[in-house]
């Protein structure tokens, strides 16, 4: 048996995979963000730790026989989070999460300061990421900076609580802008950027690798009969690129939750700064990818549903199949953008509002609104020598077939839906937990049967392609604003 951990930002989720991937059980628990002030956003680190010791508990009490033969354990995460220790391993002050937007100052003084983040990083400095949430911090809060001993991401806090140990993957580290990406090595001049040096970091393994033991009296709480590897893991993305198949070169998915993402996979280090397309490191050796990021993707349309009192499934339902683009503009950028504007102060916006304007035309509106933002992605993946001939849809909102159809011709292309099951992080997740105990890659990372695939519409896609061209405008037009 193995499990995948996934410590998302709304919940911690487990799955528990028999030797052939087939799913067993699954368990979650809930989360909650805080936000103390505009654009900020944190979580209790404890509060992850917590959550995984719900769910292990509730998978063993429920699942005795099967938890005592689990061999390996992944762990994925949501990326960036800067969670501060200080020499006893003790968290400083709530971790600064992935969509905090406080530090759009320090990101344009250390990209002033350090044109590495650039080249070796292969990022644009984002208030997303983990470096500039640190200088904010020193900054802001110099006394908390001076007694950081640690800097970890948020799976690699529940790693430290699971295993003792100080380590981190690949794929979740590039995240940080402390990596030379290319040469998968933390950096140090990158580092120093931010008044850091190689002590602050935990050490880097692969993902599929090992990169400690559960605790013994972890162990013993669950019933493992021998102690499980832990596996390095992976950030939340590249954990569900794990998670479809998508480890080759050259393959790809659209996930649509909280965020959404365009993902490639490469076979060498790959980045398009100017577009600010993401390049890291992927979760198995010798292997990068790239990434087009918008981050209010469902968040778009579950804002949309508490403003109106509906469920967003409701909202979908309702709408059914389109025949042509929303008669509304929708920008989905309720907390910032990243590819391809990089503006943490950009908000959202709906244009071209009439009487007739109801439920239906304000949530066709937000589906196409995103699938125009992903739309911004893929071009800013084609210009940083992507190719990308189809994708195979994760997250929430992939369950919506008039979604997927309007992405898919939004897109011009094809779209896989993996049949029924949960391929997403945790499922990825656990796979890099069992080629960490079974010390190989070969076959475990296969892509999951599928329902259907959805082909771009020509007709639909000319009248989009009309309809992307005058949304585009916008975008200057409010930032001028």
């Amino acid at each position: 048996m193995y499990l995948g951990l996934d410590i998302g930002t709304s919940s911690v989720k487990a799955i528990l995979l028999d030797e052939d991937q087939d799913q067993v059980a699954s368990a979650s628990a809930p989360l909650t963000v805080e936000r103390p002030q505009p654009s900020w956003s944190e979580q209790d680190p404890d509060a992850w730790w917590d959550a995984c010791v719900a769910v292990l508990d509730g998978l063993a009490a429920e699942y005795p026989v099967q938890m005592a033969v689990v061999a390996g354990i992944g762990l994925s995460g949501q990326m960036h989070g800067a969670t501060l220790l200080d020499a006893a391993d003790r968290p400083l002050r709530p971790c600064i999460l992935w969509n905090d937007g406080r530090s759009a100052a320090e990101c344009a003084a250390l990209e002033a300061a350090e044109p590495r983040f650039w080249t070796l990083g292969g990022n644009r400095v984002m208030p997303g990421f983990t470096a500039p949430k640190l200088a904010w911090v020193r900054a802001h809060e110099p006394e908390i900076f001076a007694r950081t001993a640690r800097v970890l991401l948020p799976k690699d806090y529940v790693r430290l609580k699971l295993t003792g140990e100080h380590a981190s993957d690949m794929s979740d580290s590039a995240g940080t802008l402390w990596m030379d990406v290319g040469a998968r090595a933390w950096c140090e001049p990158l580092l120093a950027a931010t008044g850091l040096g190689l002590d602050h970091m935990p050490r880097l393994v692969e993902g599929s690798e090992a990169s400690g033991a559960v605790r013994a009296e972890l162990a013993a709480r669950w019933g493992f009969a021998k102690v499980p590897v832990v596996a390095g893991g992976a950030g939340d993305n590249a954990a569900s690129a794990c998670g479809v198949g998508a480890v080759a070169p050259g393959t790809a998915f659209v996930s649509l939750g909280t965020s959404g993402v365009l993902f490639v996979t490469n076979d060498r280090f790959s980045p398009n700064v100017a577009s600010a397309v993401h390049a890291f490191c992927h979760a198995v050796p010798q292997t990068w990818h790239q990434m087009g990021v918008i981050l209010s993707a469902t968040d778009s349309l579950n804002w949309l549903a508490r403003t109106l009192g509906e469920r967003p499934e409701a909202l979908t339902a309702a709408l059914g199949p389109v025949d042509g683009p929303a008669p509304v503009l929708f920008l989905p950028y309720l907390s910032g953008e990243r590819t391809p504007h990089n503006d943490a102060a950009i908000r959202g916006a709906f244009v071209g509002l009439g009487h007739e304007s109801g439920r239906d035309s304000l949530t066709h509106s937000v589906l196409d609104g995103v699938a125009f933002a992903l739309k911004d992605c893929l071009e800013a993946l084609v210009a940083a020598g992507a190719r990308i001939d189809r994708l195979t849809a994760v997250g929430g909102g992939s369950r919506s077939r008039t979604w997927v159809r309007i992405l898919s011709s939004v897109l011009g292309v094809s779209i896989d839906i993996p049949a029924d099951g949960d391929f997403g992080a945790a499922f990825g997740a656990a796979r890099l937990g069992q080629a960490a105990a079974l010390g190989r890659l070969d076959g475990l990372f296969e892509p999951p049967p599928l329902s259907v695939s959805i082909d771009p519409d020509p007709t639909l896609s000319r009248a989009y392609g009309e309809a992307h061209a005058r949304w585009r405008k916008l975008y200057p037009a409010l930032k001028e604003i």
